[in-house]
């Protein structure tokens, strides 16, 4: 009997290591396993991110974007029944481990699909009617401002002015007006840009998406190069796009680094702008229905002014066919332009495996470029002072405010700040590539072929 529990004893033991063993590996893969799942999280987080910095459309009016964003803050050390995070320790009184699939599956599902409950919380937080309108009606006042200012910076740096920029030359005529886009873009859209939202939502969208995404265009810069590689000009036209990329960068972190130079000093003279925004906010909600109200019948007011001051300016000089037809005209069409580019940045990091590039601008900025060089391509087939009066203004006014720049080199240089800086390189390589070989094919090869001058 001893001989047989002496026999036995081993034995038992022996299955007590191989359990304990087990254990051990099964702790070590789901280790790893969480490990991984979490960096994964984290890069998505990142691509996301980087995708939104510039534009996000009408979801910037959403005060919670919780089933919108998919963006959450886990840690996937462990997770406990009721979905709360929490890292793994070893039970010393039971040899074997939470396996990988009860690690997996004990993640509550409302951390991943929001339940009915939040999702009709969330419908209740989303803006009014009267919210929307009032941003459409500001990002179309907007919008013309930058109109206007962009044709001012084009006429000032021209040829009858400074003399900086040509039709002939890489440094192209939209260059001044996207450096100066960038340049505020880093102080309105991302030192700011908090504390501009906080006053109004609405404010905010209509100085980053109206005004500056107004200011700039992609598609104007785009034509431009086309232009000079359909007169044989490649050298000029490649530096075009390397010149103009590198001083739009270039400006957007100089408008950064003196945009938090101006908020320290508002800081040191204790004149922060937290209490004014207070203030503001206060005002606000003390009759927030009223001020919508008030708001939106102004901005109505405003926006039927110019455009009934437009519309008559632009009658009265359209026979003559003269430029300031076409800038009335232009800021005229402007707007839907603008409200098209805000409608579709909502799909900025909404893509499953490429959340890292923002389809919304993308899309924007490759369908300006090839209407501009169809447009262009048909003023040339066509040839009557009308048709070219009403194509410049649309290209200028429609398409200049559909593309963007200000929002583009804010993506950009997200990128480059992120842990992928290849990326920001990559997403304007697929800008100008699908843009430039595009605006060939539509405008270069017929006039090759049809001899157009």
């Amino acid at each position: 009997m001893d001989h047989e529990t002496r026999e036995f004893e081993p034995r038992r033991s022996g299955s007590f290591g191989q359990a304990s063993s087990a254990s051990s590996s099964l702790r070590r893969h789901s280790s790893n396993l969480s490990f991984a799942i979490h960096h994964q999280v984290e890069d998505d987080n990142e691509c996301e991110s980087v995708s939104e910095a510039g534009d996000i459309g009408d979801r910037a009016l959403y005060t919670h974007r919780y089933s919108e964003s998919g963006r959450h803050s886990l840690s996937f050390d462990n997770v406990t029944e009721t979905g709360v995070v929490a890292p793994i320790q070893e039970d010393t009184a039971s040899p074997v481990s939470p396996s990988t699939s009860q690690i997996i599956f004990s993640l509550s599902t409302d951390a991943i699909h929001p339940s009915e409950e939040k999702k009709k919380e969330h419908e209740k937080e989303a803006p009014g009617l009267w919210k929307y309108i009032l941003c459409l009606l500001t990002l179309a006042i907007f919008g013309i401002l930058g109109v206007l200012t962009r044709y001012g910076l084009e006429k000032l740096f021209g040829q009858e002015v400074v003399g900086a920029t040509s039709d002939q030359n890489y440094m192209y005529p939209d260059l001044p007006s996207n450096m100066v886009g960038s340049f505020l873009m880093g102080w309105f859209g991302v030192v700011f840009k908090d504390d501009i939202t906080k006053v109004s939502d609405a404010l905010a969208i209509g100085l980053t998406t109206g005004f500056l995404g107004s200011l700039t265009t992609f598609s104007g810069w785009n034509q431009k190069m086309v232009d000079l590689s359909r007169e044989g000009r490649w050298v000029f036209a490649f530096l075009g796009i390397l010149i103009g990329l590198l001083l739009a960068a270039s400006s957007i972190v100089f408008g950064i680094h003196t945009a938090k130079g101006f908020k320290w000093i508002l800081r040191r003279l204790n004149t922060s702008s937290n209490g004014v925004v207070s203030r503001c906010i206060n005002i606000r909600n003390l009759h927030e229905r009223y001020w919508l109200l008030t708001c939106m019948v102004m901005m109505l007011l405003i926006l039927g002014v110019l455009l009934g001051v437009f519309g008559s300016l632009a009658k009265s000089k359209f026979e003559n066919d003269s430029t300031e037809a076409r800038l009335f005209l232009a800021c005229i069409v402007g707007p839907l332009g603008v409200w098209i580019r805000w409608f579709l940045a909502r799909y900025n990091g909404r893509g499953r495996s490429l959340k890292w590039i923002p389809f919304g601008t993308l899309t924007a900025n490759i369908l300006a470029a090839c209407a501009m060089a169809a447009l262009a391509t048909l003023k040339k087939a066509v040839d009557t002072k009308t048709f070219d009066t009403v194509a410049t203004a649309l290209q200028f006014g429609l398409l200049g405010c559909l593309s963007t720049v200000s929002t583009f080199i804010a993506e950009f240089h997200k990128m480059m700040q992120s842990e992928h800086p290849w990326m920001a390189y990559a997403y304007a390589m697929i800008t100008f590539g699908i843009s430039f070989v595009l605006g060939t094919l539509i405008y270069s090869v017929p006039s090759w072929a049809k001899g157009y001058h």
